[in-house]
């Protein structure tokens, strides 16, 4: 059994932070929350270009692939707390719930997208395909779910009596880093990040609340793209921008690191070239703020 799914101990942190997770011991009341308008003129450029070569390439592909990049290169965003200590992930997982299909009474899933430092926006979207497809095809043929997807729905069939001590007992584990594994695959709450693009549904972005359950201290949703006039330069334009509502457990690192962090994934957005290099290249820009 892995502690924690997969991570290590963060040692010799700063005095403040130490007492700030002493002073906030739970994920639930540490959001902090940014609010931005992403630029995607340039990457809309980019995927129309892909497009004409036959290439498969969506947003959310490039969304993940740029949030891999970012994580790669701001290494605290894969930090978590966890029975008042902090750790680190031992990889980078991002996650996302992925329905059947589009309709009120459509079965969901939880998707795990391991990004291993080679990858890039081409096999970054190969994995998405391959989960989501297999998924769907399993559901089809009415295959048995595995993991926590499975376990999920056994605990929710057992009688209140059964199902509210045994989720106590688990949540108990859950603290201590010894919930048993089968509960921790294709399990979103034990991830790097969570992912929401609420774009494909016809959605603004929104701001969910993070869970002291598991130990993803980050949840990133996305809204529609919109064409928009803004002022540059004194003069009227119109750019392509969607709104991002990113939520992020203020213990694992500061406010300018956060910030940083925002800065760091508009670059890439605006230089999607950056995406089909390996995600864990260090990316050099100009100046962040």
């Amino acid at each position: 059994m892995k502690k924690y799914g997969g991570a290590h101990r963060v040692k010799n942190i700063p005095g403040l932070n130490q007492i700030n997770i002493d002073l906030k011991p739970k994920r639930s009341v540490s959001d902090v929350y940014i609010n931005q308008k992403m630029d995607l003129t340039n990457l809309a450029k980019y995927i129309e270009k892909q497009k004409k070569s036959d290439t498969k390439v969506t947003y959310f592909h490039a969304f993940l692939t740029a949030i891999a990049k970012t994580v790669y290169n701001r290494p605290k965003l894969n930090h978590f707390v966890a029975n008042r200590h902090l750790y680190e992930h031992d990889r980078i997982v991002l996650s996302f719930v992925a329905k059947v299909s589009f309709d009120d009474h459509s079965e969901e899933m939880m998707v795990m997208i391991p990004i291993d430092k080679n990858d890039t926006i081409f096999t970054i979207g190969d994995k998405i395909r391959k989960k989501v497809d297999s998924f769907r095809n399993a559901r089809a043929n009415k295959i048995n779910k595995k993991g926590a997807n499975s376990a999920i729905d056994f605990l929710a069939k057992l009688p209140n009596i059964i199902r509210v001590p045994l989720i106590s007992c688990l949540e108990w584990t859950d603290r201590k880093g010894f919930l048993p594994s089968f509960l921790t695959v294709d399990n979103l709450y034990y991830s790097t990040m969570i992912v929401s693009n609420l774009g494909s549904i016809g959605c603004g972005a929104i701001f969910h609340n993070l869970n002291d359950f598991g130990n993803s201290s980050s949840l990133l949703t996305m809204g529609e793209i919109k064409d928009e006039e803004v002022i540059e330069n004194g003069k009227k334009t119109v750019k392509k921008l969607c709104e991002w509502g990113m939520n992020f457990d203020e213990r694992i690192a500061d406010g300018y690191y956060f910030a940083k962090s925002a800065d760091l994934l508009q670059y890439l957005l605006d230089h999607p070239e950056e995406l089909e290099k390996p995600a864990s290249e260090k990316v050099e820009i100009p100046e962040i703020r």
